[in-house]
Order: C-alpha cells, then sequence, then structure tokens
C-alpha cells in the first residue's frame, strides 16, 4: 500500500490541516502498512501553470526544448507519485472560500489529459482509478453547514476535480470555528481527531 500524502499550509507543522493530515496517514499506514510519500507543497511551492508549460505538453518528448522538457518533468513526477498512491491524504486551509493556491498548483500539474484523463467519443474518463481521497480543511469559521456553508467552494471543488481524475471517494474531515476561541478551538481538534480515527478504522 501506498499513501501519498500533499500538505499545502505555509505554516508547516505548526498547522492544523498539517498536523491531522500527517495524522491521518500515519493511522492508514499503521493499518495497512507501505510507504508514506509526502509532497509538502506549502514549504516547496509548485510552479504555476505557464505558457511553457501549456505549450511543452502538447509537443512530443523529442520536440521539447530544455525549459520545456523541465516543466513537463515536474509534472510527470507529480503524476506518478499520484498514480502509484493506493490513498491520497490532502490537507489545505480554507483561504477566501477555497483551497490554497498551493494546492492548485498541485492539481493543475497532476490533472494532465492522456495521463490522469483521458477524452473519448463519450466525454472525458479519469484514470487515476482504484484510490480513495481525503481532505483535511481547517478553517476560523464554521463552513460545513449553517450560514456560511455555502461559502465553502473548496469541498465542492476538490471532489469535483479528483472526481475528474476518477477518484470517487472522497472523505473530508473539517477542522473548523478554531477562531471561536480556545474552547472551540479544543473542541474542533477533538472532533477532527475522532473523525480520522473513523475514517482510519474504516479504510
Amino acid at each position: 500500500m501506498s499513501i501519498l500524502l500533499v500538505t499545502a499550509s505555509p505554516r508547516g507543522e505548526s498547522s492544523l490541516s498539517t498536523k491531522l493530515a500527517n495524522d491521518l496517514a500515519n493511522k492508514l499506514q499503521a493499518r495497512d502498512g507501505g510507504d508514506i510519500v509526502r509532497r509538502d507543497v506549502g514549504a516547496n511551492p509548485l510552479p504555476h501553470i505557464d505558457g511553457v508549460f501549456a505549450a511543452a505538453i502538447n509537443k512530443p518528448a523529442d520536440a521539447r526544448n530544455a525549459a520545456e522538457a523541465d516543466a513537463v518533468a515536474i509534472s510527470d513526477k507529480l503524476v506518478d507519485e499520484l498514480l502509484a498512491a493506493d490513498s491520497v491524504v490532502i490537507s489545505t486551509g480554507l483561504i477566501n472560500f477555497n483551497i490554497s493556491s498551493a494546492l492548485k498548483a498541485w492539481i493543475d500539474n497532476v490533472a494532465r489529459a492522456g495521463r490522469t484523463f483521458s477524452y473519448t467519443e463519450n466525454g472525458p474518463v479519469g484514470l487515476a482509478t482504484g484510490k480513495k481521497a481525503y481532505l483535511v480543511l481547517a478553517s476560523g469559521g464554521v463552513y460545513s453547514e449553517g450560514p456560511a456553508a455555502a461559502l465553502n467552494h473548496a469541498v465542492p471543488y476538490v471532489k469535483t476535480v479528483l472526481g475528474f481524475l476518477g477518484i470517487s471517494q472522497v472523505e473530508i474531515i473539517y477542522v473548523e470555528g478554531v477562531a471561536f476561541g480556545p474552547e472551540a478551538a479544543e473542541k474542533a481538534i477533538a472532533a477532527a481527531i475522532a473523525r480520522a480515527e473513523e475514517l482510519a478504522l474504516a479504510a
């Protein structure tokens, strides 16, 4: 079994989403064994999609110049990590009602026609099948339910793009309401830990 852990917080190990994602990945490993491949895009940001990359992916490998080859090589490595994983654990804070730009860059690099999805006469088909994903989402407010739920664009987006790639099983772990004082933060963390344990046992 292989677990891909993608963390996207600029706060490093002090990040609640990162801590919970690490904890979940470790629990999945303890249950099923295997290796954890760690990809910290918060500490080590990936290049955003640009003209060089856009041109490169539409050329045969032997027709790419050095810059184009480098751009595709990064993407290829990320795609290989995703395709090799049996489970994918992703963490991010809710930034302006969506995922962080660091995580978006990872998604843009792994969403590759011909590698993680393909277009057929019956429409697009995901190629990154046979795996389960977990999203750890941290936020100061409460966005899983209530009046602010409509502002949570992170969960629908991640589920949509992963589903497009063939990953239809996506579990969500919220660490929310942490800005409402120490007691609320403690309750939020405890609830997230309990949810992670529940999911790890059910894996």
